[in-house]
């Protein structure tokens, strides 16, 4: 039970020398596998050197296939590992390839293996920037209503907005439907234009200036929703935060009782 122990660290840990060189290696294979399925994309490589690439996709779905496995192995309890985030992730990145067996094409979906690329977060030490996003996370929680209530009002000027153009334009300016017009009305109102449909009478250009001016306010209004919803939750967080008496440092665990500073009680 020791070297299981021993090995667990290794793999699903980075306090060790062992587990940093067993997590750089395997992020190097990630990145490399990742590599082999782009390059086999390309239709002059692919022709070249398609046995070669298939070869290396097999190698490190073999490869991938065994660490997973052996990852279920060593964990103390295996249906948490296999039901967590990074045990589906691992899954899926093996799948595809083992179903490209039975359904052609499929093997490109390896790319998903770049999703594993989040374990750097361990061997970096970025897990104490995950506080942060939880942080961003909690506060688009807050204000998920009334960026709701944005987006149906979004909703309701991109039809009215449609409808008012195809009843200007017609079907000889290329507004040949209603929902043709409101996509016309979603890509001028988020300033993408892509030119496909354009008006060409006056007062159509008329109407398409107003949406453009329209498009550039709306876009700060879910940028200042969730601003306004941090704000209000860092003053919150400031509030409760615990102050030291003596030396007045105020950066204190919430269940804290000594100063962090100078040791007083507070």
């Amino acid at each position: 039970m020791n070297w299981k122990k021993r090995l667990y660290d290794i793999v699903f840990k980075t306090d060790t020398r062992a587990g940093k060189l067993f997590d750089v290696v395997l992020v190097i294979s990630i990145i490399l596998s990742i590599i082999v399925v782009m390059l086999d994309s390309i239709a002059t490589i692919h022709q070249e050197h398609g046995k070669i690439l298939l070869t290396a996709e097999w190698f490190f779905t073999i490869l991938f296939t065994i660490e997973y496995l052996f990852r279920i192995y060593i964990s103390k309890k295996k249906f948490n590992y296999v039901l967590s985030f990074y045990g589906i992730i691992d899954l899926l990145a093996i799948l595809p390839t083992y179903i490209s067996l039975f359904f052609a094409g499929y093997h490109y979906l390896l790319v998903i293996r770049i999703l594993r690329l989040l374990r750097i977060f361990r061997i970096l030490k970025l897990y104490r920037f995950i506080g942060a996003s939880s942080y961003l996370m909690e506060s688009l929680k807050a204000s998920r209503h009334k960026i709701a209530v944005f987006l149906s009002a979004v909703m309701a000027i991109v039809v009215i907005m449609g409808a008012a153009m195809y009843l200007i334009e017609g079907q000889e300016s290329g507004f040949k439907s209603i929902p043709e017009s409101i996509y016309w009305a979603i890509i001028t109102l988020t300033t993408v234009g892509y030119g496909d449909i354009t008006p060409v009478t006056p007062l159509g250009k008329a109407l398409a200036s107003v949406v453009m001016i329209l498009g550039y306010s709306i876009i700060a209004v879910p940028t200042g929703i969730i601003t306004a919803e941090l704000t209000r939750k860092k003053d919150k967080d400031e509030r409760d935060r615990k102050i030291c008496n003596e030396c007045g440092c105020n950066d204190h665990d919430k269940d804290a009782s000594y100063c962090k500073v100078c040791g007083k009680e507070i």
